[in-house]
């Protein structure tokens, strides 16, 4: 039998990226508008404020040209007092047009929000302070709560990115673990405690706040950072440059539109009069995959010790017991070669990465639904 020997770096990230002078940006869309996923980041903004409510009236514009299907949130969404009247005033009326066009909001707690919030039908939080979901296939979200990264929210982290097979793991929460922040800047204790999980279990992505300027990172053991803490509350001059800084903005209000399409995710920050202040694109080439029409419908999957050949109609039923499951197999990847009973993997789609060792030179193990 053949096998893929070429080892492949399943956590390497790459940025190539574009930094722009804001004064000379024109209000236009720097993203491929074509991604499977499309998306907002906004944070520190619940102020009800003139510029909260004009960083909205720009989503909304860009909304038009750039249908993004869901915002998240990096904590601080409600700042002051939360009666009925501030959720109104302060996360309802600033995005009324985003929300009446159904797109979706999925909130993190910021040191400035009471954690009932986690009750607040609109956040998405289900009730929970922290929470995963995931958008599509190979892209999942983990929400944190910065404010208590307590045992049983580390051990809650470590379970869910260590048994997601997703090949974008993208996390949101208020503290940046990285900062050029002068007012608050990096959280030391929280990265010591959270950058080695996300760098054991790969983890691409990382949005903050907290801080009331936007900064884009330079990549950190292979994960991309950003600080995305003002679209509502801004401290003009607080940005002074470390050396882990590639580029930040602390002179008007910001949001982010990202974009992922296969193995690169586009990124673009806007002020509050739709200039550019940043874009790029991040590469994960862990999440490559074949042409459309270069995907085979069979797979190879390993069961224990033994390499077995699944066709795609094959229910999940008739696996063997101890594997069943709820999914529905789409493609492992393999060279045409059935008759002779030579195999090539090549890639992956729907199964756990760690299933197939001689695609990402991993060590064979259970094969799981990927999430």
């Amino acid at each position: 039998m053949k096998t893929l020997t070429r080892r492949l770096p399943c956590f390497a990230t790459f940025i190539i990226s574009l930094a722009i002078d804001p004064s000379a940006a024109a209000q236009e869309l720097k993203l491929p508008n074509s991604g499977q996923v499309r998306f907002a980041v906004i944070g520190d903004m619940g102020t009800a404020s003139r510029a909260q409510l004009e960083v909205g009236q720009q989503m909304a514009r860009f909304h038009k040209q750039f249908p993004f299907t869901f915002v998240i949130t990096v904590g601080d969404n409600i700042l002051g007092s939360e009666t009925a009247a501030d959720f109104k005033a302060k996360f309802e009326a600033p995005y009324a047009d985003l929300l009446s066009a159904g797109v979706k909001f999925h909130a993190s707690l910021g040191n400035h929000d009471n954690p009932e919030q986690r009750n607040y039908g609109p956040f998405s939080m289900g009730g929970q302070r922290y929470y995963t979901f995931r958008t599509s296939e190979g892209v999942r979200f983990f929400a944190l709560d910065s404010n208590y990264v307590d045992g049983p929210q580390l051990t809650w982290v470590e379970q869910e990115l260590s048994s997601s097979g997703s090949d974008w793991k993208i996390a949101f929460f208020h503290h940046p673990l990285y900062s050029s922040g002068k007012t608050h800047g990096s959280s030391l204790d929280l990265r010591r405690v959270l950058e080695p999980l996300f760098v054991r279990y790969g983890l691409n992505v990382v949005f903050s706040g907290h801080d009331h300027i936007y900064e884009r990172v330079k990549a950190q053991k292979g994960i991309s950072y950003f600080v995305a803490g003002s679209a509502g509350s801004l401290r003009r001059g607080d940005y002074r440059r470390q050396a882990f800084s590639a580029i930040g903005f602390d002179r008007d209000f910001v949001f982010m539109l990202v974009e992922i399409d296969g193995s690169k995710m586009h990124f673009q920050a806007l002020s509050r009069t739709g200039l550019t202040v940043d874009s790029g694109v991040i590469e994960n080439p862990k999440a490559a995959v074949a042409p459309p029409g270069d995907r085979p419908t069979d797979a190879l999957v390993i069961f224990g010790s033994a390499l077995r050949l699944i066709r795609r109609s094959t229910p999940c039923s008739n696996w063997p017991a101890d594997h069943a499951s709820e999914i529905t197999l789409q493609w492992f990847v393999s060279e045409q070669g059935a008759a002779s009973g030579t195999w090539t993997p090549r890639w992956a789609s729907a199964a756990r990465v760690e299933a197939s060792a001689w695609i990402w030179g991993r060590a064979a193990r259970r094969s799981t639904p990927r999430r």
